[in-house]
């Protein structure tokens, strides 16, 4: 009898880390407003965490990130000092403000430290953006940022990712080191905040590939927050108790749609 419940334990443990290992991960940075007019209140609210999107969670532990900035015109800013921790289910999630001072297309940045997965056996840092459209300046959000801001890889938009109605298609070139990488897994998943159901779990997580010039696109039929999270491996793999492994390496890039009234 207890060699048999000793059985089924290992086994509800082996499914759980299976299931578990099967959802897809999101670094999301999430303003509160993708434009801002010159009739809005300036100052936006910025949550950023790491979690399953489309189910709502659950929230996974997020350190500080190593970096969190802003680029504005020609201008990169920190604003690593003005992140407030926020617990959430008793892990840390960050949230900052920013005041929208002149015409602009803003792109915000994460750099998050590495997360150690350990049914997966490997680090995971998703570098992820999120572009607001300031005061109706409506350019530079095609333009590669990760030199001047120091991320490994990025996704650049070749669909302006604001003002987007629901099922406009998204299309966006993933760079690791300002080079196009191709024929690699594009995750994309909606924010459903956990109202969304899903037909089956395989319906959660979409997926489009990549050509060989780092293109690809995606056509979004719901209103509200879409992630695109482009998966590469790191070049710079990372030690856990003495033992190097491998680093998941994510260029994240949310866009919000919009019904069309």
């Amino acid at each position: 009898m207890k060699n048999n419940f000793c059985r089924f334990v290992l086994a509800l443990v082996v499914v759980l880390a299976v299931q578990t290992s099967g959802l897809a991960h999101f670094a999301m940075v999430i303003p509160s407003s993708d434009v801002v007019g010159a009739k809005d209140k300036k100052e936006i609210g910025i949550s950023i965490l790491f979690t399953h999107p489309f189910e709502g969670g659950p929230v996974m532990q997020m350190d500080k990130p190593e970096k969190f900035g802003v680029v504005a015109g020609d201008k990169v800013i920190s604003l690593l000092e003005t992140l407030r921790e926020k617990k959430i289910d008793g892990k840390s999630t960050w949230e900052t403000s920013y005041k929208i001072t002149k015409p602009a297309d803003y792109t915000f940045f994460l750099i998050p430290s590495p997360y150690w997965e350990p049914a997966e056996d490997k680090f995971i840092q998703h570098v992820t953006k999120v572009i607001v459209d300031g005061l109706g300046a409506e350019e530079g959000w095609d333009r590669p940022i990760a030199k001047e801001a120091g991320l490994p890889a990025e996704i650049v938009p070749l669909t302006r990712p604001y003002s987007l109605y629901s099922g406009n298609m998204f299309t966006g070139q993933v760079l690791k080191e300002g080079k196009p990488v191709g024929n690699i897994n594009v995750e994309v998943e909606f924010w459903g905040k956990g109202k969304t159901e899903a037909p089956t779990n395989s319906h959660v997580t979409q997926v489009v590939k990549t050509n060989e010039n780092g293109y690809f696109s995606f056509v979004m039929p719901k209103a509200g927050w879409w992630g695109f999270s482009a998966l590469m491996e790191s070049d710079k793999p990372l030690k856990h108790e003495g033992e190097e492994k491998k680093v998941e390496l994510g260029a994240v890039l949310w866009v919000q749609t919009h019904p069309m009234q």
